[in-house]
């Protein structure tokens, strides 16, 4: 009987679950492709310019694309700091089929992964797996001697690693997840991921191996990150706070409101409170069921699961 309850409790969640489309507000999903379609159209038009101006491709890459890769040199890379963030979220007109398949695999990972984490695990694991590339790509250099001679001229571009970081995120954090269902038992989320690892793998044979080493550490960022929140440490939490706190910097501060009242008639002093009883609402359900769309099943308070359990045994009846 536990679970039978169980499967209802799963239907009902599904049936009412707030699933983010693409153009609903504050979707980190569409958030990243943005950001990137934003990079990549820039690039474009200014080597569209160049090119008209009878401008080489060394000269398109010396004068615009090194200011947008991180270099290997940390030399280079003091002199710009910037490029730690800007690297992973720009490709170049020449990678444009490189980029529309990232965009493809970030869309089939990162969906699952914003229904299953929450909306705001999407943009934190995208960085880490991103800064994790970086490191691995520059590390790689300084310490595999076939690189160092490279290290002046090497350069890494592309959300490889932040992409990796999410598909490996998403099949960590559930890996009996299945594609298809309506064949047969379905296709397995890992199937997926070591299909998307080949093919991944298979455009950068024959450069440099820095360039595989940097996606292998988007994708330990991704399992890492999901190890820790398995043991209730978020690694977002922290960026996302920063990111509020940016936002809300230039809004006028609102006063507090005057908590008199509550004080009159809800203080009840030495008497044991009143015992509260659970009434369903659809409102209540949907408040609910959004706070797990934008934070997990986890982040719920006791109440909270209680409320949507008595709503799963009421849709029952």
């Amino acid at each position: 009987m536990g679970e039978t309850d169980r499967n209802h409790k799963n239907e009902f969640r599904q049936r009412n679950r707030r699933l983010f489309t693409l153009g609903a507000d504050g979707n980190a999903l569409m958030a990243l492709f943005a950001i990137n379609v934003i990079f990549f159209l820039i690039l474009m038009v200014v080597q569209v310019g160049m090119f008209v101006g009878e401008k080489t491709p060394d000269f398109f890459y010396t004068h615009v694309v090194q200011w947008f890769e991180i270099p290997a040199s940390l030399t280079r890379l003091s002199e710009r700091p910037w490029t730690i963030l800007s690297y992973m979220f720009t490709e170049t007109g020449g990678g444009i089929i490189r980029g529309i398949s990232n965009m493809i695999w970030l869309w089939a990972f990162g969906y699952i992964l914003q229904q299953m984490a929450g909306n705001d695990k999407i943009i934190p694991v995208y960085i880490y797996g991103g800064l994790s590339g970086a490191f691995f790509f520059i590390t790689a250099h300084y310490v595999l001697p076939p690189l160092s001679p490279m290290i002046e001229s090497a350069g890494l571009l592309g959300a490889n690693a932040g992409v990796m970081a999410v598909a490996m995120a998403t099949t960590t954090l559930e890996p009996n997840f299945r594609f298809f269902t309506q064949i047969r038992n379905g296709i397995p989320i890992w199937v997926l991921m070591t299909l998307y690892i080949l093919i991944d793998f298979a455009n950068v044979v024959g450069l440099s191996a820095a360039y595989s080493l940097s996606h292998l550490g988007g994708a330990a960022a991704g399992f890492v990150f999901v190890l820790f929140l398995r043991k209730g440490k978020d690694g977002s939490v922290w960026m996302n706070r920063l990111y509020s706190k940016f936002i809300t910097m230039f809004e006028p501060k609102i006063q507090p409101e005057n908590s008199d009242k509550n004080d009159i008639f809800y203080n009840s002093g030495n008497r044991k409170p009143f015992t509260k009883t659970t009434n369903v609402t659809q409102k209540r359900v949907d408040e609910i069921l959004d706070k797990i769309s934008q934070k997990g099943y986890h982040f719920l308070t006791d109440e909270e699961k209680a409320f949507l359990k008595k709503a799963a045994e009421d849709e029952e009846l």
